[in-house]
Formats: structure tokens, sequence, C-alpha cells
């Protein structure tokens, strides 16, 4: 249950509902709020695939789900275990949905090594970490508290999340890396309404 949202407005009351009519996006939030983790959301990919499949394509279905990514903001152990640790701990929780939790204060120490990038700045906040995702549409995170008040992080707005955009975000993602994440997630196809705006 959703009692109300923070900040408010009617773009954030609009994802409420669309995130209230899916029992299985509410538990998820339910299972993350449990977990403890601190400064815990759930965002990016998961939460545009419960909107665009409503609003732009055949439904949301929760098995087509690759991972449900958790970030949290733990600056006191930027180790990789703690983010084994924190997939583990929701996994206890809720077996059957693929976590994937992060520790958004350590991604400095490993982002280079994955992406093949020049070094980058150590994020200070979970909004600060949520305005580098990839897309715009996917800057958004949510969370549940203990009052049943949702919760939104959205650095850019709800725009290209609502109205169905796929954009680059581009503080951090090269036109490389957007041109293949557009390959392999083929919006087009999944979501035949959404507007796609070419990297």
């Amino acid at each position: 249950m959703i009692r109300k949202t923070e900040p408010g407005g009617p773009q954030t009351a609009e994802l409420a509902e669309l995130i209230a009519s899916c029992s299985w996006f509410l538990n998820v939030l339910a299972a993350v709020r449990a977990g403890g983790l601190p400064d815990a959301w759930v965002g990016a990919g998961v939460l545009r695939d419960l909107v665009w499949g409503q609003r732009y394509g055949g439904g949301f279905d929760p098995q087509d789900v690759r991972d449900v990514d958790v970030a949290f903001f733990d600056p006191n152990d930027l180790t990789h275990s703690n983010d084994v640790a924190a997939t583990e701990l929701l996994r206890r929780r809720e077996p059957a949905v693929p976590w994937e939790a992060t520790n958004q204060a350590a991604v400095h120490t490993w982002y280079e090594n994955v992406f093949g990038t020049g070094p980058v700045d150590a994020l200070r906040s979970i909004a600060d970490a949520v305005a580098t995702w990839p897309e715009t549409a996917t800057c958004v995170a949510v969370r549940l508290d203990p009052a049943e008040t949702l919760h939104v992080c959205a650095p850019f707005g709800l725009d290209d999340l609502l109205d169905g955009v796929w954009r680059r975000n581009p503080g951090r993602v090269t036109v490389e890396l957007s041109r293949a994440r557009l390959a392999r997630h083929e919006p087009s196809r999944r979501w035949p309404q959404v507007k796609i705006i070419p990297p």
C-alpha cells in the first residue's frame, strides 16, 4: 500500500499509481525496506520496464525482469564483498527476485576497470548516483518508508520515464556504450510506442 508520495505533484502521483497496481513491485519495495540496507532504493531498468510495459508495451511480466537494481549508500565499506552480502541478504528474503545490490559509494573504485573509461569521481549521495545512470528514463529510483510513503529520486524529472522517451544520459555514458545498450535492450521491439532519440 502507498499512502502518499514524496515529493508531491501529479507526476509522482502518476508513477505511484503505476507502482501500486503491481503487487510484485510493491513486494520488492517492502523487501528492500525490511532488509535495512543504508539509504537503499530500487530503480533503473526494473522501474522503466514496469512503467513502459504497462504504458507502451504488452504489459509488465516479472518473469522478464533481468535484474532488480538496488542502489544503497554505505561510505564505511567500499569492498566488493559488501555488494555481495547486500545482494545475498535480499535473496534470502525473496529468493525468486533477481537482486543486484550495488553500493553507490564504491562505484568509483571499479567503474574504470569495468567500463574501460577514465577514472570517475566518488559519488556523494544516491541522488548523485542516480544522475549518472545510462538513460534519462532510467535515472529514477524509488523507496517505500515505514509509513508507506513512496519517495521518488529523479534528478532529471519524470518526463522521459512517463512519456516513453529513450534518451542517452551524457553525464557518464559514452555514445558507443549507449549504442550497445540500445542494440541489447531493443526498446522499439519491447515497447513499440516508445520514442527513441538516437545517441
